[in-house]
C-alpha cells in the first residue's frame, strides 16, 4: 500500500480502501509531453482531505494540495497566511486517501523564497511528513535557481507563473494577466527559465489564451493551465469551485455540479425531522434485548 500508515478499517470511516492500481510517478507525468505534443491530456485537482483524496484519485493523474485551503478551509481572505504546519497536516491526509495519484504540496508563502537553502528545509520537511511526490511554487524566472537546487537534491518541483496567488499584493489583484505585451514576453520567458531550472511541469494560471498557448509551445514540459486554454498540456480546478461549493467563482471554472444545493437541502430535511421528532426513528436507536 502506498499510504504513510495503515487506519483500522473496522473503525475508521477515513480509511482508504485499497485499490489495484499503482500510483503514478514524476517521471510518468513528465513523459506524457513528447516532442511538444501530450496525447493524453493531464487531470489535474486540488485536494484537501482523506476522504476528498479517495473520492478524486481514480479520476486524477495529480492531486494538489494547494494553499488555496486557505481559502477554502480556514476561510482566510487570501493564501498569505497559509502556514507550511497547514499544508504538513492537510498534504498527509490527502497521501493517506489516494493510491493512483501523484500528490504534490504547494510550498506556502515566505517558506522558500528567501534562499534555495531555505526552500530545501520547507521542502523536504513537506516530502517526510507527508510522502507527497513534489511540491509546487510560485514565480519565474526569480526562483530558477530554487529549482534548480531543490531538483538537483532529489525534490521533484512543479513551478507556477502568470497569476500567482501569493503575489497578490504586488499584483493589485487577481485579474488576467498577459494583457501587454511586456507582461505577455515575461510570462513565457518565466515558464522557459522554471522548464531549464528542471521543472517537472508548470501551472499558467490566469493568462490571455494565445499566452497559455505560447508557454506550451515554448517549454518540453507539461503545462497544466488553470484559466488557460484547452491546448494546454492539461488542466486543473479548485475541487469545491468546479463541485459549486461557493456562490461564487472565478470566470475560468466550469461547474460540474452544485453540491452546496445539495447540502442546504438534506440538512434543512435533517433540521425538520428532528424539530418535529421524527428522527431518530426506531431504525436508528438501540431498543433492549428480549
Amino acid at each position: 500500500m502506498s499510504t504513510t500508515f495503515q487506519l483500522d478499517t473496522a473503525t475508521s470511516r477515513a480509511n482508504p480502501t485499497p485499490a489495484p492500481m499503482k500510483r503514478l510517478t514524476v517521471p510518468a507525468i513528465r513523459q506524457r509531453k513528447k516532442d511538444g505534443v501530450t496525447a493524453e491530456p493531464i487531470v489535474m485537482l486540488t485536494a484537501y482531505t482523506a476522504r476528498q483524496a479517495q473520492l478524486l484519485d481514480a479520476h486524477c493523474d495529480l492531486l494538489l494540495v494547494g494553499d488555496s485551503l486557505g481559502q477554502v478551509i480556514y476561510g482566510l481572505p487570501s493564501s498569505i497566511p497559509v502556514t507550511l504546519d497547514m499544508m504538513a497536516a492537510h498534504g498527509a491526509a490527502v497521501v493517506r486517501g489516494s493510491y493512483h495519484s501523484v500528490v504534490l504540496v504547494d510550498m506556502p508563502f515566505g517558506s522558500y523564497e528567501a534562499s534555495p537553502q531555505a526552500a530545501f528545509e520547507s521542502a523536504s520537511r513537506l516530502l517526510k511528513e507527508t510522502g507527497c511526490a513534489g511540491v509546487k511554487l510560485e514565480g519565474g524566472e526569480a526562483m530558477a535557481e530554487t529549482v534548480a537546487f531543490l531538483t538537483q537534491r532529489g525534490i521533484p518541483v512543479m513551478g507556477h507563473v502568470g497569476l500567482t496567488p501569493q503575489a497578490v499584493n504586488v499584483l493589485g489583484g487577481y485579474n488576467a494577466r498577459g494583457r501587454s505585451d511586456a507582461e505577455a514576453d515575461k510570462i513565457v520567458s518565466d515558464a522557459k527559465a522554471l522548464a531549464d531550472a528542471g521543472a517537472f511541469a508548470i501551472v499558467v494560471e490566469g493568462v490571455v489564451e494565445p499566452i497559455a498557448i505560447a508557454v506550451t509551445e515554448a517549454v518540453p514540459c507539461p503545462v497544466i493551465g488553470i484559466g488557460g486554454s484547452a491546448r494546454c498540456d492539461g488542466q486543473v480546478l479548485v475541487t469545491e469551485d468546479m463541485l459549486g461549493m461557493f456562490e461564487r467563482v472565478p470566470r475560468f471554472v466550469k461547474r460540474y455540479e452544485e453540491i452546496a444545493e445539495t447540502i442546504d437541502g438534506a440538512v434543512g430535511r435533517y433540521a425538520a425531522d428532528v424539530r418535529a421528532r421524527t428522527f431518530p426513528g426506531a431504525e436508528n436507536t438501540y431498543q433492549p434485548r428480549k
